[in-house]
């Protein structure tokens, strides 16, 4: 965690390690549908308001929408994401320079034309799956 303070419960770890246990890129409705049944009392807006803290502190990011759904990601280290738009699978994207990008990006942070506070990369296209149909 990024210096937080806050309290821990039953609920609250869980909700975490679902989003970090996955590489789907999961939502908070999917998180729900897979702890309802193990967490007595647990509603969906449990989840969300539980990964609205997340974001907060730092300890999951918000990767991109897909139908309607927010999608969300339990390693916060930068790095690229691919969405379908046949299938809406959201995949981690392996670019192999991507490191030097962020690297030029990390050293220009406090240029005069802009103060960088964090960045996104998302592309959008077929997977390989999908592509193949």
């Amino acid at each position: 965690m990024l210096g937080t303070s806050r309290k821990h419960s039953k609920k609250r770890d869980a909700i975490l390690q679902a989003l970090r246990s996955t590489d789907s890129h999961p939502s908070a409705h999917w998180v729900y549908e897979r702890l309802k049944s193990s967490i007595d009392g647990l509603s969906l807006a449990t989840v969300y308001r539980n990964i609205n803290l997340f974001q907060q502190e730092g300890s999951v990011v918000s990767v991109c929408v897909v139908d309607g759904k927010e999608r969300f990601d339990g390693i916060v280290e930068p790095h690229p994401h691919f969405v379908c738009t046949c299938c809406g699978g959201v995949f981690d994207f392996s670019y192999p320079d991507f490191h030097l990008f962020t690297t030029v990006m990390d050293n220009h942070k406090g240029v005069e034309e802009f103060k960088i506070d964090y960045q996104k990369t998302v592309f959008y296209g077929l997977c390989k799956y999908c592509a193949e149909k």
